[in-house]
């Protein structure tokens, strides 16, 4: 396998609980292999076709990377099972990295530091599918990074209600390009303005670690990565360039997304 130029690291969180997941809303149409992974709460592992971690490391592996590893729970052995033994990955090498607690997302990178070592790295949700060309283009940023989605094309493109694409974080973005915070809802300055919003598709150097170790408990408990961002940013640690992109992301929340994600994945060609 040849490295190529630019990021080559991808760390995917796959540790969550899956609390909307596991809720029982009724089955939506699923299949018994689809549900009983569902009750679970392993977005990761649900079958579209095929589990859905495939397709998105095949789209990883489509866009240049060449190292993944895979945030789990010391529960999660299937997701070794499947690729050290089910499957064996030739267009990436996988790794794994162990979150002992759930406690946010800022704990689980900092469960891949010694993965990181030292070098730039991606991180993405392990529920969502990306679009291969807008991981290829962090690749070669080399700084720390966020890929700002159009709130208006998550709606036409993606297929989410407004009310859903309005959930998702909108980015506060300087005259330069870079962020200033991650907002529930816009400000009044940005009336009128395109709306970007946050799918958790990153890119960070070393520092992101420094301050996932400093970030202190939030509201619900958690230690979650914006606020270690925004701890960052505050400190001078790191500039986050956002990267603006009028892309589809398919997300898998809950079990009314399977059917649909499902549908959107079957003419996606998988190599692992």
């Amino acid at each position: 396998m040849v490295a190529a130029a630019g990021t080559t690291k991808v760390v995917i969180l796959a540790r969550g609980l899956g609390t909307r997941m596991r809720a029982n809303h009724g089955e939506q149409g699923l299949l018994p292999e689809q549900a009983s992974v569902a009750d679970t709460g392993l977005k990761a592992m649900i079958p579209v076709g095929r589990p859905f971690l495939d397709f998105l490391i095949s789209a990883i592996a489509d866009a240049g990377f060449s190292d993944v590893c895979i945030v789990i729970g010391p529960e999660h052995g299937q997701v070794r099972e499947r690729f050290t033994r089910e499957v064996k990955p030739s267009r990436v090498r996988v790794h794994f990295a162990v979150q002992e607690r759930a406690l946010g997302t800022a704990d689980a990178v900092l469960a891949a530091e010694e993965f990181a070592a030292g070098d730039p790295f991606v991180v993405l949700n392990s529920d969502n599918y990306y679009p291969i060309d807008v991981l290829a283009r962090l690749r070669p940023i080399g700084d720390a990074a966020i890929v700002g989605f159009e709130r208006e094309a998550l709606v036409t493109l993606s297929g989410f209600p407004p009310e859903r694409a309005a959930r998702f974080g909108a980015l506060d973005i300087d005259d330069d390009g870079f962020l200033r915070r991650i907002l529930v809802t816009p400000t009044p300055a940005m009336a009128g303005r395109e709306i970007y919003a946050s799918m958790n598709c990153w890119l960070f150097t070393r520092e992101i670690f420094t301050a996932c170790r400093a970030v202190p408990l939030s509201p619900r408990g958690e230690l979650e990565l914006p606020r270690a961002v925004h701890l960052a940013i505050d400190s001078g640690q790191i500039k986050v360039r956002v990267i603006k992109a009028r892309a589809a992301v398919l997300d898998m929340s809950n079990r009314a997304d399977i059917a649909a994600v499902t549908a959107r994945l079957s003419n996606i060609e998988v190599r692992l």
